[in-house]
């Protein structure tokens, strides 16, 4: 989140800027929001079809769970200042129950009541993309248990570190730059799934001949509204309606589609045709990777980042399958690896003369942004990784992290929540 520092005089005019900012973020934050349906009806058009309602209720109950617990104290732990030693890494309850809600944020120009509902969607994304790793077989108990924990233990202090006043990885600390959130959302998604994945276990049709997507209409449905959504994700990070947030969702959208693009000649070359999901993956992979250097970058730049991406995460995808790793949809090599990617790369393309907020990389003769970016990717890593163990530890404690065989079978809607998305009939 960047905030430009401008000075308005006119009391009227600086009433008027609040106002329209205000708009600009409550609006971004209602298009963040949707993006978790969005990504539920993306991951249910993959899965077989006895489990369509329990993989899409895995991101609803996210946007209950996580809507609750920041107003409480996520949004304080992640974004107050903090004090003592550990201000650099998870602030304190100073607005615990939001009770700065109605208080100016940063220069006066939004309230934080703006930023805190803009900021919990990221919250709730977040987790949610984690599940597509663990679909069709992690008991949906443990499930709610995790999004509790890992929001609280993981990604609250990695949101601080990174974003908030004073934190360890951002501007004030180490130097990182994350526009959007390459690491606090998309690594820790990402590396999160990794570890849920080994974890949690394969599914006991894996590995085989498997199944493939149940509705490709689904698929290309979310991958659209999720497309959509991301002009609020990282359009919306600039935090005013101005240039900066102009050129986020120019970069974003050309990153999109240039991964779109480069995907389906990578599949055209590799098996003759391109494929609906081909495409629908590889323009996901392109707005992940974007998503850090999105307010960074020339719109140039993004189309690098936009093919580099394609042919990495399609790379990752094919090593995936060799190594035989039941990530089920696909949240490392998408999620993580693009994140990853961004990060890096924000390093190599970022640039003052773009966004005087943040930093030259390497085109622009500072080397040394690259190894404060690889730095920061390989800190989150750690973090989440050795927190995700964490959680998942503490909650095998008390229950099991995975259905049994008969209810695995059967599928989790019925098992689960006692209902079907289809008529007997057409249930594969």
């Amino acid at each position: 989140m960047w905030l430009p520092l401008l000075a308005v005089s006119n009391p009227g005019a600086e009433a008027a800027l609040r106002s329209a900012n205000n708009g600009f973020v409550l609006i971004s934050a209602a298009l963040v929001l949707m993006m978790t349906p969005a990504l539920a009806i993306f991951y249910a058009g993959f899965v077989r079809s006895r489990n369509v309602l329990n993989t899409m209720m895995m991101s609803i109950v996210a946007m209950a769970l996580v809507g609750v617990i920041w107003v409480l104290v996520g949004y304080s732990l992640a974004f107050s200042p903090g004090s003592g030693p550990l201000a650099p890494f998870v602030g304190d309850l100073r607005w615990v129950g939001l009770s700065n809600w109605s208080a100016p944020y940063g220069n006066g120009q939004l309230s934080h009541g703006a930023v805190a509902l803009f900021q919990a969607t990221f919250a709730i994304i977040t987790p949610a993309l984690i599940s597509g790793a663990v679909v069709e077989r992690m008991a949906f108990r443990a499930w709610v248990v995790f999004v509790l924990l890992w929001s609280l233990l993981v990604y609250i202090p990695l949101a601080h570190m990174v974003w908030a006043p004073g934190g360890f990885l951002g501007v004030d600390g180490l130097g990182a730059l994350d526009f959007a959130g390459g690491l606090v959302v998309e690594m820790a998604s990402g590396i999160g799934a990794l570890v849920a994945t080994l974890m949690v276990g394969r599914r006991r049709i894996f590995p085989g001949p498997g199944s493939p997507p149940h509705n490709v209409l689904l698929i290309l449905l979310g991958a659209g509204l999720l497309w959509f959504g991301w002009f609020g994700f990282n359009g919306g990070s600039a935090l005013v309606a101005g240039n900066l947030a102009s050129l986020a969702c120019l970069t974003t959208n050309t990153a999109g589609a240039a991964s779109a693009l480069a995907w389906m000649l990578i599949e055209t070359w590799q098996r003759g045709k391109p494929t609906a999901v081909g495409v629908a993956t590889g323009a996901v992979a392109g707005l992940v990777a974007i998503t850090p250097a999105a307010g960074f970058v020339s719109p140039l730049a993004a189309v690098v980042i936009g093919f580099a991406a394609a042919i990495v995460c399609s790379g990752a995808l094919q090593l995936k399958s060799r190594l035989r790793l039941d990530d089920t949809l696909d949240v490392l090599p998408v999620h993580g690896i693009a994140g990853m990617l961004g990060t890096l790369l924000t390093g190599v393309f970022a640039m003052r003369r773009v966004n005087p907020m943040g930093a030259d990389g390497w085109i622009a003769g500072n080397t040394s942004q690259v190894w404060i970016q690889l730095q920061a990717i390989g800190i989150t890593a750690v973090w989440v990784g050795v927190g995700t163990v964490v959680v998942l530890q503490l909650i095998r404690l008390v229950m099991p992290l995975r259905v049994n065989d008969r209810d695995e079978r059967q599928g989790l809607d019925i098992s689960a929540h006692g209902e079907e998305a289809y008529n007997t009939e057409f249930t594969g």
